[in-house]
């Protein structure tokens, strides 16, 4: 551990230790998911969550996710369990590299990412700046020459990078017999080009390739749309990028807990330079209402358990012939839904770049900071919990819950 202008700061190795802990006892949930907001390289810091649950023996057996979130995805559902966060670091390793020239020797990059926010900044910049010129090995590369604004050309070559080594990468690192073998439950989302409608890819539906997930990622104008059976698909954070509703409203109904893993903050200060405007901007944009959502399956899942209590005291002959009470009995629902929210939160020296920063330091700090954020949440085992409430819902932010500690901490002389 390192300090930092008076503040620690973890610095995992470039090989991450994994230390398996005392399995936590978990209530008889029927589905542990665990659900995957896009955010280019912030996506880092969900492998840092998935790290933490491994640590702690929680094994999700339902999986959705868009962008980065589907790209993470991939590589866990795609690997056996002992595989899976070694492959993640396979992976975050490689497409952290840079497209062109040779990357800096990590122990002197490490060395100077740890001198200060001013050092951190411009490290940032500069490897922003060589995303953009040059791309990222294993993930994307530009088109030489870039795409005219006007003469036309196809739609799965109209982008400024190409990703074909992405498809490589997915092909080298996953195992898609196992990810369509019935094992866990995956889901990715993305957008039809054509009809603008959401889409998700789901291998209970449809047995999913590499172009699945690399559509989920797929984001415009950097990334082209992906062909799939004759339609073509872009990122589906365009329209959501918040999956949690996939799997809660998932029939058939069962009692669920849900790690729900986001890279942008709904919650921040009104900005006070033209960059912290952009940054805003994409918070605002891609936390794509996480806490409305939540919210409005809270009081959907009210409903259902409010019927569901109706129901038991109408006779049963008199629900077995009513049209409106067998309506009823397929809308009702006493399961229970846990909705834990981890959300990454941005470091001072980060700018509206962070999602296309690929640096190898960087990516470990955000790993380290999902690995912190989950350690934290687990510590109290009651945020684990079967709902006991009259909606049969509850969500847990260790992050809110800090915050509202705050608001009501007692004023001290």
């Amino acid at each position: 551990m390192l300090s930092c202008m008076g503040s620690p700061i973890k610095t995992p190795s470039l090989r991450f230790y994994f230390a398996m802990t005392t399995p936590l006892d978990l209530p008889a949930y029927e589905t542990i998911a665990l659900v995957l907001q896009g955010g280019g390289a912030l996506g880092a810091y969900q492998a840092g969550v998935f790290q933490g649950l491994t640590e702690a023996h929680i094994k999700p057996n339902r999986f959705s996710g868009i962008s980065i979130g589907a790209l993470n995805i991939a590589i866990i559902a795609g690997n056996a369990p002992r595989k899976r966060l070694a492959r993640l670091v396979e992976f975050w390793e490689t497409i952290c590299q840079p497209g062109l020239g040779f990357a800096a020797n990590p122990f002197i990059e490490q060395s100077l990412f740890n001198l200060n926010d001013t050092m951190r900044q411009g490290m940032s910049f500069l490897s922003a700046m060589n995303t953009v010129i040059g791309g990222q090995q294993g993930f994307f590369r530009p088109r030489f020459p870039a795409p005219s604004l006007d003469i036309a050309g196809e739609p799965d070559n109209t982008s400024y990078y190409d990703t074909q080594p992405l498809k490589e990468t997915l092909e080298r690192l996953c195992d898609f017999d196992r990810i369509n073998s019935g094992e866990l439950h995956v889901s990715v989302g993305a957008v039809n080009v054509r009809t603008g409608n959401f889409t998700h890819f789901d291998n209970t539906q449809i047995a999913l390739k590499p172009e699945h997930f690399m559509a989920s990622a797929a984001l415009p104008p950097a990334f082209p749309a992906i062909e799939i059976e004759g339609d073509y698909y872009w990122d589906g954070g365009l329209v959501s990028n918040t999956p949690l509703a996939d799997v809660l409203n998932s029939r058939p109904r069962t009692d669920t807990l849900a790690f729900q893993v986001d890279l942008w903050s709904a919650r921040g200060r009104a900005p006070a330079t033209m960059n912290e405007v952009s940054d805003r901007i994409k918070e605002i944009q891609y936390s794509s209402r996480t806490r409305l959502i939540t919210d409005q399956l809270r009081w959907t899942q009210h409903l259902r358990v409010l019927l569901s209590h109706i129901l038991e005291d109408i006779p049963a002959d008199v629900r077995a012939q009513d049209t409106y009470c067998k309506l009823a009995q397929e809308l009702s629902s006493s399961k229970r839904y846990n909705v834990v929210h981890l959300i990454y939160r941005d470091k001072p020296y980060e700018q509206h770049y962070k999602d296309y920063q690929f640096s190898l330091a960087t990516m470990r700090e955000h790993w380290a900071a999902g690995l912190q954020d989950i350690h934290d949440t687990l510590k109290d085992p009651t945020r684990l919990a079967m709902p006991d409430n009259d909606s049969g819902f509850v969500t847990h932010d260790v992050h809110g819950e800090e915050i509202e500690r705050s608001m009501h901490k007692p004023k001290t002389a």
